[in-house]
């Protein structure tokens, strides 16, 4: 029995050798830390319940982001708060899977707290595990939603107010309002008795998913002695005395028995159904084309295009994308844009090539379109040698300074004025590259404005714009 209790659970690693550093059998929490010792419980009952090679622990951002360094099990790292949006994905791709979202109180209740709230509603067959010790603890000890009244953060020097920083979120309460919810419940990690009793809720947690019963959620209260500022015996007595006041232990909903499982129905569809379902069932335009003929240098492209938001920087990468689609070729297309975008800079990234494409990221264009003058100082440096700058002099005030590129100036915004529309200049510099490059047919062009372009009505506009563009640089 002594050597079950002190031995490590075979789904966590005896040595982290995903860690980068040398010290490959200590775990990164500072002295104290209770992740530590809610990882052991969830390790044990993933091995006791025998369910390692079909378990899935989703990190989030926060202090257990590198939970994948300790888990023999497969593991997911996603986005602040997108745990239970990436966790739906997994369980309903793989219904038998079990899915594990490991979560602390800044990720799940504060960034995250819609995606936690709409998961639970749905009753999502998946098992979180909530951290919560009151304070962001991963990016310097700021005010956590869980924060208490009074308690003095980096962002709360004076304490938090109610007045000032409202009251903190009770998770469990909050959610056990919800239908959805089969199993919530709050343990900590104080002393043996509590930790028994979290153990105990973890391992329901895990088989209420097993059987298939919905959501369930086990918040556990856990110190952050470097957060805050105290030794690990004064946060375990902090914990006892101040959390456990506001966040009162126990099971705030328990349906486990009474639920009926979830039936999964699977079905297997067709490419004609899903065609059909996606209204794709015609058949799709193609447009014979060869990069044979396209100068070497903008052959399989990487394309930057760049300036002010509400300029189509987005729609006319998206048009090339989708018009070099239709020509049979892999492509990509991101957007890359900020709270600035409407009237301050956006870009997107493009690429059009006869094999797969990596990674969609374009660090170093072959092809750089800038609308704007923030958009060719920004970008410029960044284009190959030998690559192509296309730039819009309406609003460019000055040439590429560059000797080892091309360059095409257009008064894009001037031809689209004249046009009767200065959303079309986007169109107009589209027609400069089909025209200096080929990389994409002008009918292949045409017909992406159908798929891309949602008021039809403005289309013929754009087609007249790919023409006036193409037209003008041809007499260069």
């Amino acid at each position: 029995m002594a050597k079950d209790i002190l031995s490590t659970p075979k789904s966590f690693y005896k040595e982290f050798f995903r860690k980068p550093d040398a010290d490959k059998t200590n775990t990164h929490y500072c002295p104290g830390c209770g992740h530590g010792v809610i990882h052991k419980l969830l390790a044990e009952a993933i091995e006791d319940f025998g369910i390692a090679d079909r378990t899935i622990i989703i990190s989030p951002v926060g202090c257990s982001v590198f939970a994948y360094y300790y888990f023999d099990t497969g593991n997911v790292q996603v986005a602040h708060g997108r745990a239970p949006a990436v966790a739906t994905g997994l369980k309903r791709a793989n219904p038998n899977s079990i899915v594990i979202s490991y979560q602390g109180d800044g990720d799940l209740a504060a960034i995250g707290g819609n995606n936690i709230l709409q998961a639970a509603n749905r009753g999502e067959n998946i098992t979180v595990i909530f951290v919560n010790n009151a304070i962001y603890g991963m990016t310097g000890g700021q005010m956590a939603p869980t924060t208490l009244i009074g308690q003095k953060t980096t962002t709360t020097p004076y304490g938090r107010a109610a007045a000032n920083e409202g009251y903190p979120i009770r998770i469990c309460e909050l959610l056990s309002a919800l239908s959805g919810p089969v199993y919530l419940a709050r343990g900590a990690i104080t002393d043996p008795a509590t930790i028994m009793k979290t153990r105990l809720a973890i391992r329901k947690a895990i088989k209420a998913q097993m059987d298939y019963k919905g959501f369930s959620l086990v918040e556990i209260l856990s110190p952050c002695p470097s957060g805050w500022r105290m030794t690990p015996v004064e946060a375990k007595k902090w914990v006892k005395e101040q959390m456990v006041k506001i966040f009162p232990l126990g099971t705030f909903k328990d349906e486990t028995k009474e639920r009926e499982p979830i039936a999964y129905e699977k079905r297997e569809y067709t490419k004609e159904e899903i065609k059909q379902a996606l209204g794709l069932d015609k058949e799709a335009p193609h447009f014979s084309h060869s990069m044979d003929d396209v100068k070497p240098i903008w052959r399989n492209p990487k394309i930057k295009i760049s300036g002010f938001g509400g300029q189509g920087v987005l729609l006319l990468g998206n048009t090339l994308a989708e018009a070099g689609m239709e020509q049979g070729y892999h492509v990509s297309w991101i957007p890359s844009y900020g709270p600035e975008m409407r009237g301050g800079t956006a870009n997107c990234h493009v690429q059009i090539s006869t094999s797969e494409i990596a990674s969609p990221v374009v660090d170093h264009p072959s092809i750089l379109v800038a609308m704007n003058l923030p958009s060719l100082d920004r970008f410029e440096d960044d284009v190959v040698p030998g690559g192509l700058i296309i730039y819009n002099t309406s609003l460019v005030t000055r040439a590429p300074k560059r000797t080892d590129i091309e360059s095409i100036p257009i008064p894009a915004t001037d031809i689209a004025d004249k046009l009767g529309s200065l959303k079309v200049a986007n169109m107009v510099v589209l027609g400069a590259i089909i025209e200096k490059t080929g990389i994409v047919t002008e009918e292949a062009a045409i017909s992406a404005l159908n798929t891309v372009v949602k008021h039809k009505k403005f289309i013929p506009l754009n087609i007249e714009a790919i023409k006036s563009g193409r037209e003008y640089v041809r007499n260069l």
